[in-house]
Order: C-alpha cells, then structure tokens, then sequence
C-alpha cells in the first residue's frame, strides 16, 4: 500500500509540474509579448566578433503560433541575416573592425564562401579584419584567410590537408540482420542506394566523387592564394606534407602571419582600434549585430517586396518544417507571394538533397504557376541536387555558388524487406488475397519479378518526366539533358559548362536580377516559409520525444548516433525518390 501511494504521489507530482511548467510559459510569454522586442545597443569604438560556433542555416525561421502568439519567434541568426550585419558594420562608425575569434564554423562550404565574400566586401570600406584561433579547422582556415592578419596559439594546431569524404555501406549490415533494402534504380551515378547494393563504391561513384571533391578543393585552393599571396602548388604541397599543422610550421609556410596567446591578440585589437591595455575591450557579437541590423532593415520603407522563400532540408511528401521541405509549405508560400500584390518577384534559395518526387512535382507546378505571374529567380546553396534540381529548373534564372553540389538527375525507389529476419526468428506471413496483384507490398515477403517490373516502369516514367522538365525548362533538347544525368553530380562550376546553371553567385545577384526583371529599384524583402506550430501538441510530444533522442545520443555517442539517424532516415523514405547519391559530408 505504501508503494502505491508513493508511486501516486510521484504521478501527482510530475502533472503538476507539467502544469505549471506550462502556466509559467504562459506568463513568460505574456510578459514577453508586452514588453516589446529587445534592443541592441552598439558602443562606440566597438569589435564586431564574428564567432560563428552554432549551426548556421539559409533561413533562422518564422514560426506562429495560432493560440498563443506572444510565443511567436523570427529569428534573425540565419546566413543572410550574419551578412547583413556585415554588410551594415562596414557603413557603420562604431564598428572599428571585425575580429574571427575561435571559430569552429557550422556551416556548408558553399555557406562559408558566402561569409567570405562579404568580409572580401568589407574590406573595402578600410576598416580590419583579424583572427585568431586555437585550433584551425580547414573551413576555419578558409574563413580566416580572408584576415589581415592571422593569429595563431603558440601550442595551437591547424588542419590544412585537403578534402575527403566517407561513405558507410551496408551490405553486410543487412545480411546480418535479415532487413534488406529492396532497391530499384535509373542512372549509373544515383548512388543513394549504393549502400544497400554493395560492400565497396562503384567506379562511376568514385568517379563523380572525385571531380566534384577536386572542383571544390580548386576554388578554396584559389580564394586562399589570392587572399594570402601563396602559389596554388605551394598549398598542395603544403597540404599533401602537412606543412601547416602546428603554430611554428604555419607561420613558416605563410599561412599565418603571428603566433601568440589570446590575451596577446586581445592587446593587439586595443592597439588597433587606440584604446589602452588595461582598458576593456568593446565587443558585440555577431549574433546580436544581426539583431541590430534587421532592426535597421525593417525601418526601410517601400511598398515594392521581394519574396525569398527557402528551401531547406530533404523533401518530402506532407507539410515540412524547418528541417524538411514539403509541398504543404512550400505550396502555402509561393501561393501567398504571387497573389500579394506588393511582391513583385519571387527568389527561390534551395539548400536540399532532394526527396519525395511527388512532392518535387507538386512544388514544381506551384512554381509554374508562380512565374505566369512573377520573375521566379533561383538563388543555390549548398546542394541543390536531384529533387532540389527539378525545384530549380523551370526558374527564369539559376545562380548558384561555385561549390553549390548540384544535377543528380535521376531515380530510385527503395523498400525494406524483412524475410531473412523473420524466417531467422521464426515468422511466416501468409496473405489471402482477391486479385493477382493485390499484394503491391509486403515488409515479409521478397519483391516478386512482376512487382520489380511494375516499379521500374514507374521510375522510367518519373526520370523520363524529370528530364523533360529540365529540357523545357533549361531550353535543352531532352537527349542532351540524359548525356549529363544519370544521376551525375555538379559544382557550380561544372554545371555552367553543361548549361544546368545560368551564373556563379550568391543571394545578392539573385535578388539584383529578381529586381531587374521586375523592373524595381528600391525593395524590401518578405521572407518564407511561416511555420504553423501547435503548442498543446508540442507540450505532449516534448518529454518523450526528446528523452529518447538525448538518451540514444548519450549512449551511442555522436557518431554512431549519426550513423544510426542517417539509417533511420534512409529506411523511412517512401515511394519514388529524387535524391542527391549520398550524404554530403566533405571533411
């Protein structure tokens, strides 16, 4: 008895909590709702810290939330928002300089050459850039290079070693197991599948692997030679010999320029800027300038808008959310931008690995729709491959980065089948069916040869449908699109020779051409997607939904946790997929 009263008691005191756990939301989010935004206040003879340490997407988000809309949240920490900031602190008096400070940057590569090209901007207006770190990582490094001056800890370390990347294949995995992927595909570079097939890469995936690896490599190579006045040989021979990889043999090599602890390049920052050692420091934080800058932003007033609306994340079949693109949100936006009035143009910034084909098409007709009306320009990222290509073919104008990964055009469709495990441990599915074919599917039954067929008719028909979309929309003859699909990838630069991409750039030259061809000079820019959340549901959904994923991480540890969610997440797609071939993970 006194056990259930204890366990009772227990119960009584978790609901409780929750309850006024939920009260005290509430009432933070009242007094926050009527206290007004925060202001950020810039000091005079102020250090911009371009400390870049947490995970940087395109777009921070908008989310609503219908019932309680004193929670409603626009971040302003998103890529474009960092490069307004550091677009305004170069106009902006009391900021003397920008100082990159320890990075470990979360960010693409093609996020990162972004970054780089508005601190390359803002040093024009003549103010500084310095940096200084610990431990340079190689996208660090290509950063930093951009500095005057680069600082480096005496015991510190850098990697300077050229670009790789690893694929995990799970052949074996799967025999032991008794779970094999069911797998049909079209195009002899659309690896998505490659895992499930085989225990070693094919030669066509090596093949694409390595030309995108040395196209990437190439532009860092170059912005780096430029910025540091270093012979692109001499940075593979200091790469291949590592001849950057601790404080003294940097400094040896010209890749940094002095060695020296923090506080000593906290000292040379007063000196820059004029102020005495034993004085403070004025710093403000990326983060809160982009803040600032968007405040100052807002005050623009025109009526003419620009809609960029961002495409992030794998795309699937329903509504999406911040990490995934879906035809319910995506439909929702460009809807909303080509019925308003004051949006004159629509920029369409893709940083997706593709996903669902339906769901692609059903975007793509959405942006047919949209360009009936209005100049639809697409802006890439990082990737915008297979199905984030059939978003972006149909688009007045492509601009991309040039280390965007893009193309991929091509198809697969993949099932789990779990008949070795089930015989192994001793079940057996019978099925009674009506007609020949009723059984279109079964998790404890092999794919029959008629099923097989049936889904590689559906496939041709898809990548058939795909190619004739970029051939329409590229201006191409559809025989010319298939010599360079086949689930290929691109960069950037490659894809400008082959005609998938029109121009190398960023989000400003998208929006420069989305006005041009609106035929405005002054705008302000409307962004999209709006996310709709439900808070009741959140609150349910919060402790286990979280207690599980914490406690996988915990035991299994990042990288097997990674390893784990990327399995996860390639057994749950479902139907037919245009997917970029593997996970982009450049080291």
């Amino acid at each position: 008895m006194e056990f259930i009263k204890r366990v009772l008691s227990t119960l009584t005191g978790i609901m409780l909590f929750c309850l006024l756990f939920f009260l005290g939301i509430i009432f933070l989010g009242a007094i926050m709702g009527s206290g007004g935004d925060d202001v950020i206040t810039v000091k005079d003879n102020s250090v911009l810290e371009l400390t870049l340490d947490f995970p940087i997407k395109d777009y921070a988000g908008k989310t609503e939330f219908a019932e309680y809309p004193f929670l409603n949240e626009d971040e302003k920490n998103g890529l474009f928002n960092i490069i307004d900031g550091i677009k305004l602190a170069a106009t902006d008096d009391k900021i003397k300089g920008i100082s990159i400070d320890n990075n470990f940057i979360q960010a693409g590569l093609s996020q990162t050459k972004a970054l780089r090209d508005a601190l390359l901007k803002f040093k024009e207006s003549g103010k500084f850039i310095v940096a200084y770190a610990d431990i340079y990582t190689q996208k660090d490094y290509y950063l930093s290079s951009v500095a005057d001056t680069i600082f480096m800890n005496p015991v510190g370390a850098m990697e300077f070693k050229g670009l790789y990347s690893e694929q995990l294949y799970f052949k074996d995995l799967q025999e032991k197991s008794g779970v094999k992927m069911e797998v049909v595909r079209f195009g002899k570079y659309k690896s998505a599948v490659e895992p499930f097939l085989e225990n070693e890469m094919s030669d066509n995936n090596r093949e694409q692997i390595s030309v995108y690896l040395n196209s990437l490599w190439t532009e860092m190579k170059r912005d780096i030679s430029k910025s540091r006045m270093i012979d692109e040989a001499e940075l593979n021979t200091i790469a291949d010999s590592l001849l950057a990889r601790n404080a003294t043999l940097a400094k040896s090599s010209k890749m940094i320029d002095k060695i020296a602890y923090h506080d000593e390049y906290i000292d040379g920052l007063k000196y820059a800027i004029g102020i005495e050692n034993d004085k403070k420091l004025k710093t403000i934080s990326i983060a809160d300038y982009a803040i600032h800058a968007a405040d100052k932003l807002k005050l623009k007033s025109n009526q003419n808008r620009i809609a960029v609306i961002y495409a992030e994340g794998e795309i699937i079949y329903g509504e999406g959310d911040e990490d995934k693109v879906g035809q319910g949100t995506m439909g929702a936006s460009l809807k909303k931008a080509r019925e308003d009035d004051k949006v004159k143009a629509v920029v369409l910034r893709i940083n997706s690995p593709g996903g669902s084909a339906v769901a692609s098409e059903l975007i793509w007709r959405e942006i047919e729709l949209t360009k009936k009306v209005k100049p639809v320009i697409v802006s890439m990222g990082n990737v915008a491959a297979s199905g984030g290509y059939y978003i972006a073919c149909n688009a007045d104008k492509i601009i991309a980065e040039p280390t965007t990964i893009t193309g991929s055009i091509g198809v697969f469709g993949m099932m789990p089948n779990g008949k070795a495990l089930a015989d192994r441990i001793g079940i057996n599915a019978e099925q009674v069916i009506t007609n020949t074919n009723a059984v279109s599917f079964s998790f404890y039954e092999p794919m029959s040869d008629v099923q097989r067929t049936f889904i590689k008719e559906g496939i041709i028909d898809v990548y058939e449908l795909f190619t004739k979309r970029v051939a329409d929309g590229r201006g191409m003859d559809q025989d010319d699109v298939k010599a360079i699909a086949q689930g290929r990838v691109w960069t950037g630069t490659d894809a400008i020779k082959n005609g998938l991409v029109d121009e190398l750039g960023g989000l400003d030259l998208a929006l420069k051409y989305a006005a041009e061809a609106a035929e405005i000079e002054e705008y302000k820019i409307n962004e999209f997607p709006i996310f709709k959340k439900d808070l009741d549901k959140m609150l349910q959904d919060f402790g286990l939904v979280k207690a599980k994923e914490t406690i996988l991480k915990e035991e299994l540890g990042d990288v097997q946790y990674n390893i784990y969610k990327e399995v996860k997440t390639r057994t749950q797609r479902k139907g037919i997929q245009l997917l970029f071939p593997y996970s982009l993970d450049v080291k």
